[in-house]
């Protein structure tokens, strides 16, 4: 009897391939049309393309285009956009007091979406990352180092820094280009400031007039933001992307996670309690409820970044937009006020400048132009879901306000592309805008708890400079808002014409 024939050894290698693409190709199809047209969230309003997988969002979050992008979704489809398969973004008050604001007893929390934020390298939370539990204990610990007390005790390592930029930038008034990059110097200014109170030294930026090599890595760095998000959401890409990271990079991760332990560590192991900064106030206060030595270290990180950068692109932002052409009668109101309050450079100081109103409404209309976040920083929804401005959203589904999107809606703010300073200080003309919307601290029991030191370094050192100064921006930085974001903004230079200002 003939034997049968080998079926198995009769299909080609090539025609078995072909079969497990296009089985894999069917079920990617059907589980998009499932997504975008049968899931729980296929009734909230946006692109199908967008409902049926994260690869658009991917694609535009690695381009450094998804705040625009996601403004254009939002100024067509309304204020609730789904903008993946199991994403959704608002752009309302009510949004934020929902998803990020405090809970009634018995309600669950919306937790941190963990595939937006980097796990750290040690494997100790920071107060960024942390569960709730670890947060409110890590919190109790920090906010004696941000308080009003150690505030006014930070004044004078403050007023050494901006001290130093106004020396350094009359240095440079004087020369036969009297023209710099104003972002640098801000720049220079808040790291150094920082690293003085999270480290008790400086980077010596400011003496140098350049970044230390340590300040440099993190600039590099935060385009790794993007790419990490991608590998959070699918980790199997994790081998292929080391293929687009270069070595350097990988080498400044490494140092910048080395300097940063050892210098935190050298401030731990000296002990001193009677320096006014950071690292002080955790140590007196630190018990067996408090921070172990690798969760120090590690909300040092942080605070370096969160500290500086953000500041100092605030300062970059509000530069920008008084000095954009047809701004001018912002500008010179603001000069007006702060040359009209100080009749001496020392009467400028931590508490005089508080009662600057013009100055106070323009950092606000400069955090709805250019929010130093300008994403949303995303969360999940509780277990049992939750109403979210008349929808049901199910478990675990990523939810947030995104920052610079709500804040560049006409259905929130008329004429919003303007910088207009007076919509916060009573205009009628904009008597209906939607002001509950700016949250550039974010809200709720995870708002940033460096809010105080980050108002009182802006209004120094702003005040200081315009004092000093009269400042003209360059043609070459008119156009400097149209960047890219990685995370946070991609800032280019501000090149500003120094002019000392004459006093009899």
């Amino acid at each position: 009897m003939a034997a049968p024939p080998n079926l198995v050894g009769s299909i080609s290698p090539g025609w078995g391939l072909a079969v497990l693409s296009g089985t894999f190709l069917a079920y990617l199809l059907l589980r998009g049309i499932y997504y975008a047209f049968f899931h729980p969230l296929s009734k909230i309003a946006g692109p199908k393309l967008y409902a049926a997988s994260d690869i658009p969002y991917l694609y535009h979050i690695v381009r450094g285009n998804w705040p625009q992008k996601l403004k254009e979704l939002h100024d067509r489809y309304g204020p609730v956009v789904r903008t993946t398969n199991n994403d959704v973004s608002f752009t309302t008050p009510g949004a934020w007091k929902t998803i990020y604001g405090h809970r009634a007893a018995g309600q669950e929390t919306f937790q941190k979406d963990r595939k937006g934020y980097r796990p750290t390298v040690s494997g100790h939370p920071n107060i960024i990352i942390a569960n709730d539990a670890d947060h409110r204990r890590q919190r109790r610990l920090l906010t004696h180092a941000f308080s009003d007390k150690a505030l006014r005790g930070q004044e004078d390592i403050m007023k050494r820094y901006v001290d130093l930029l106004i020396a350094k930038l009359h240095e440079r008034a004087r020369t036969a280009t009297p023209v710099v990059d104003i972002v640098k110097w801000y720049n220079f200014t808040t790291f150094d400031l920082i690293g003085d109170l999270a480290f008790g030294q400086p980077f010596g930026c400011l003496e140098s007039g350049g970044y230390h090599p340590w300040v440099a890595m993190i600039f590099e760095s935060i385009k790794l933001g993007s790419l990490s998000t991608v590998i959070l959401r699918h980790p199997w890409l994790k081998p292929l992307a080391r293929l687009f990271i270069s070595r350097k990079l990988v080498r400044n991760q490494d140092n910048h996670r080395e300097l940063t332990t050892q210098t935190a560590k050298r401030r731990l192991e000296s002990g001193n309690l009677t320096r006014e900064d950071f690292i002080s106030y955790i140590l007196r206060y630190n018990d067996e409820k408090g921070m172990s030595e690798w969760e120090i270290i590690e909300n040092s990180s942080i605070l370096i970044i969160a500290g500086s950068e953000t500041t100092a692109t605030q300062l970059s932002g509000t530069t920008f937009w008084l000095l954009t052409r047809g701004n001018e009668d912002k500008y010179r109101r603001l000069v007006d006020e702060i040359r009209g309050r100080f009749e001496r450079e020392e009467d400028i100081t931590l508490i005089s400048v508080q009662g600057l109103e013009y100055m106070n409404a323009c950092f606000e209309e400069s955090f709805r132009m250019y929010p130093p976040v300008p994403i949303a920083l995303p969360r999940l929804t509780p277990d049992k879901g939750e109403v979210i401005e008349g929808y049901y959203i199910p478990r675990k589904v990523g939810v947030g306000v995104p920052q610079w999107a709500s804040y560049q809606t006409e259905r929130n703010f008329k004429n919003h592309d303007k910088f207009v300073p007076e919509r916060w200080l009573g205009d009628p003309e904009y008597e209906n805008d939607v002001r509950a919307i700016l949250q550039p601290f974010s809200t709720g029991p995870r708002n940033c708890i460096g809010r105080n030191l980050a108002y009182a370094e802006m209004r120094l050192i702003l005040a200081r400079l315009f004092w000093n100064f009269d400042l003209e921006m360059m043609p070459d930085s008119q156009n400097w808002n149209k960047q890219k974001i990685y995370t946070l903004w991609e800032k280019g230079a501000i090149n500003v014409k120094l002019k000392p200002v004459r006093r009899e």
